[in-house]
Parts: C-alpha cells; structure tokens; sequence
C-alpha cells in the first residue's frame, strides 16, 4: 500500500469518527441533526427599561434561604424560586414562605434528572408532578419551567411548551455553587448583568446571602427594579433570536 493510499484511509476513518461523533451530539444537546433549526428557551428579554430578574434554583438545602428572603425584602425585591420536587418534599413550610412573601415559585423538575436524557413522557410527568405539589401547597400552579443543570435540546423546548410552561435559561451566572469567592461572583455579576437580564444563583450557595445586599445596593443605585421572571418575559407576539434573547415582534 502507498504511503498517499494509507494516509488517505486514515483520513477518512478520522473524518467519520469526528462526523459520527458531532452528529450524536448534536442529536443529544439539539434534538436535532446538522441543518435544522435549534430551538431555545429565554435566556434574557430585549428591553430598554432597567429591569432585571432575579432567579434562585432550590434543589437541596435551605439553610440560606431565610437569608436570601431576609435581603430580598429589605430592598424591596422580588425574585423567582426554581423549585425541585423533591426539595418540596423536604420543606414545604419554606416553599409556603417564599410564597407569601411574594416571591415567585418557577418549576425545576421533580427529580433534577437531565432532560436530554430522559423520553418525552418522563418530561411530561416531572413537570407534572412537581406542578402538583406547588399547587398543593401555594394554591397555585406556575408557567414557568427550568431545565436541570440547562441542559436541554429540541424535543425538550417542544415538550416544555405543550405543558404551557415557558421555559426559562439565564444569561447571567454567579456560578456560586462552585464557591470560589465572594468577591469573583460579585465581579461576575456586576460585569454581566444588564437590562433584561435573567440571574441565576442557588439558595445553598455559601456567599450568596453575603453578596446579595451588595448586588442589590449597586443595581438599585443604578436605578434598575427587581422583577419576577413573569413580570420581565413577554406572554405573547414575541419571538426568540439565535443567542436565546426574547424580542416583542
């Protein structure tokens, strides 16, 4: 065999292997194959008026939380709760609290499991069940849904909607859950925030109660309001653009 036969065999045995393996990426993370049309949850809204929503994913833990609702009202700001089910379970007095003090409660799955990975009828049937359980304890159901972990495709986007949930990303993160420093997650949030933006955080975060009055003072004093993620996204006649930002047609 030539020395050119045998370095294009290779070549192309490299090149299916990169193929194959785009391919079934692009299948597991889009729900798609190269070509088609990704589909995508709100990751910020376009506006010109300084509102920004802050958003906490509660999956375990609630030993901060009290703090977190204790700054929120101090500076007179409402936030949104991604609430797993199972952490429902664990403290629906606190679930109750967030509640009456007039926070919103969002939908963050069941059982956390990755959505990319899991049928349409488990989808279904984690929002579902977690739907359940806020409404048993609030009253209320809630139209908003957040991926676990973000992590989410085509197919995941089309089920979310069938729900009637929107479905919601972020466009700022603290990455507090990784704990590397009060001062680094500020910096992070300060430099990245702007109007319409979405915050994430996690409500057993070590530094986010420290951080939070912090946030809060500079945006107040930058004029921006705190809303809900329900206040900030348009309901209807709106469309998404390929980075994820929700426009008004």
């Amino acid at each position: 065999m030539s020395y050119i036969k045998k370095n294009l065999i290779i070549f192309c045995v490299i090149f299916i292997g990169i193929s194959t393996i785009i391919g079934v990426y692009n299948f597991k993370t889009k729900g798609t194959f190269i070509g088609e049309q990704r589909k995508l949850p709100i990751y910020n809204v376009d506006t010109k008026e300084k509102k920004i929503a802050i958003s906490f994913d509660a999956s375990w833990g609630d030993d901060r939380t009290g703090d977190i609702l204790k700054m929120l009202d101090k500076y007179n700001a409402k936030a949104t709760f991604f609430v797993v089910g199972a952490w429902v379970d664990q403290y629906p007095g606190m679930l109750k609290t967030i509640y009456d003090r007039g926070d919103e409660i969002g939908n963050h799955s069941n059982k956390h499991p990755i959505m990319t990975t899991v049928s349409k009828e488990t989808i279904i049937k984690e929002i579902d069940i977690t739907d359940a359980k806020i409404m048993a304890i609030t009253g209320q159901g809630t139209p908003l849904f957040r991926c676990p972990s973000g992590e989410y495709n085509n197919l995941v986007i089309d089920t979310v909607a069938s729900t009637n949930h929107y479905c919601i990303q972020w466009d700022v993160d603290s990455i507090d859950w990784k704990e590397q420093g009060a001062q680094i997650e500020y910096n992070r949030i300060i430099k990245n925030t702007k109007p319409g933006s979405i915050l994430l955080f996690h409500n057993d975060a070590k530094y986010t109660p420290e951080n939070l009055p912090k946030i809060l003072e500079y945006f107040k004093n930058q004029g921006y309001q705190f809303v809900t993620v329900s206040n900030l996204i348009y309901k209807k006649n709106y469309y998404i653009d390929e980075a994820g930002k929700q426009m008004q047609k």
